[in-house]
């Protein structure tokens, strides 16, 4: 029998006092997929301790159709009523085989990291801003849902804005309803892309909420008849879609990341941190940049707009957008990296661990750059670039002993050989553009 953590009230006694009729049990595979069984209340008591089974091999955790079911076990304070669907309670799940905790999920190895953080006296504590866009297919493809929001420049429109009033109020009026405490939505730099700010938390249930909200933006959106997609980098011209982390360390009551001393308010501590995230960077973009595409929005130099909003560079500022890592206010520090295809357990997972390195090493992050980095990177000639591709991140992953370790060799290798894969597939496709720039050769 297999035990679950611990929490005031079982998944029994909520769904009694919620009403509850049925369980979404969920969990989240190394490509970040959302695997989840539909489990009636009444048989909630056992699944709460023995599990939900699923057969590994038709998820992507690296397990063959030899090897036996896997147990999604849910967290009971992981639970989520759907706004839509009041008699329906979502969890997340750890999975767990044999018996024990499966050491290549993604929710099993953050807890891995924050177990770390915690025997070191901390809490690690984030939000995220994640980027959408609506869109509505047609017979020639996705175009912008918004027939009206064509402007160059459609960041914080307000007539964009509004005209999908519907959508994003019922959306704030869910996230209320669950506790979130939204508190600002605004048309994004992107024509048909929004962002709604939450408020930040423990990283775990920002994880959490982050694989819910997904889930809830998209299904509210093709009940709309719409398609909301956080892919990184829909269209060659526009913005693409960021996850942008801000995080944060505590002891308690106490943030040990501010000192307001320093000119942007941020403890010794903090900088340490912050100098281990820039030390590992390349190395765990391949987690917080996960796919192909996502190479279209980081390494991007330009879109309609005029910026890209996605960092080139292992650099760090005050409150400057152009750098990957920003301190916009005291306590706290933003880093850019991240962009919608990231699986925030694995990315934040990585954030963390080389973050507590750099605490370990008392690791310095250098002087911080006052420039607009978009426009003048290329003259800090000291300064080190983000992979511009995945096989280069993927390569300097496999390089990284500390991110290696953290993910464990069965995920570091079964991730490695998802993501050579999809290299391998994408270089052997022959594109649109390649005919036309080649066919008269």
């Amino acid at each position: 029998m297999v035990g679950t953590l611990p929490s005031e009230k079982s998944l029994v006694e909520q769904a009694k006092d919620l009403g509850l009729e049925f369980f979404l049990v969920s969990y989240t595979d190394l490509l970040g997929g959302t695997r989840a069984k539909l489990v009636p209340a009444r048989q909630i008591a056992d699944v709460e301790k023995n599990g939900a089974c699923f057969a590994p091999f038709a998820s992507n955790l690296g397990l063959g159709p030899e090897v036996p079911d896997i147990a999604a076990i849910p967290d009971p304070n992981s639970l989520i009523v759907l706004p839509w669907e009041p008699t329906v309670g979502w969890v997340a799940s750890d999975v767990y085989m044999n018996g024990k905790p499966f050491e290549a999920a993604p929710r099993v190895i953050f807890k891995r990291v924050l177990e770390q953080c915690q025997n070191l006296g901390y809490t690690y504590k984030t939000g995220v801003e994640a980027e959408f866009l609506l869109l509505k297919k047609t017979e020639q493809g996705y175009k912008i849902a918004d027939d009206l929001d064509t402007a160059t420049r459609p960041c914080y429109d307000q007539m964009n804005l509004m005209r999908q009033f519907g959508f994003i109020s019922t959306l704030v009026t869910y996230m209320e309803q669950l506790g979130w405490e939204p508190y600002q939505c605004d048309h994004e730099d992107a024509n048909g892309q929004f962002e709604i700010n939450w408020t930040y938390d423990d990283a775990l249930t920002t994880a959490d909420r982050h694989v819910f909200y997904k889930y809830m933006v998209k299904s509210l959106a093709e009940q709309q008849g719409l398609t909301a997609t956080f892919m990184p980098k829909p269209f060659s011209h526009l913005t693409g879609n960021g996850a942008h982390i801000h995080m944060s360390l505590w002891q308690g009551d106490t943030n040990v990341f501010a000192d307001l001393n320093d000119e942007l308010g941020l403890s010794t501590l903090g900088y340490e941190f912050l100098a281990g995230v820039l030390g590992h960077a390349r190395s765990m973009t391949a987690l917080c940049n996960p796919t192909i595409n996502s190479y279209r929005r980081l390494g991007a130099t330009t879109t309609e707009s005029g910026s890209t909003w996605s960092p080139r560079y292992l650099s760090y500022g005050g409150n400057n957008r152009t750098h990957m890592i920003r301190i916009p206010d005291a306590g706290r520090f933003e880093c850019r990296l991240l962009d919608g295809a990231t699986t925030l357990y694995l990315a934040q997972a990585a954030l963390l661990a080389a973050g507590l390195d750099g605490v370990a090493q008392h690791a310095s992050p250098g002087d911080r750059l006052d420039e607009n980095m978009f426009v003048r990177g290329s003259e800090f000639s000291n300064l080190d670039m983000l992979p511009t591709s995945l096989l280069e991140a993927l390569q300097c992953f496999e390089k990284d002993p500390l991110l290696m370790t953290m993910m464990g060799e069965q995920a570091a290798k079964t991730f490695l050989g998802f993501k050579y894969h999809e290299w391998n597939a994408h270089n052997a496709e022959v594109t649109a553009w390649e005919l036309d720039q080649y066919i008269n050769c």
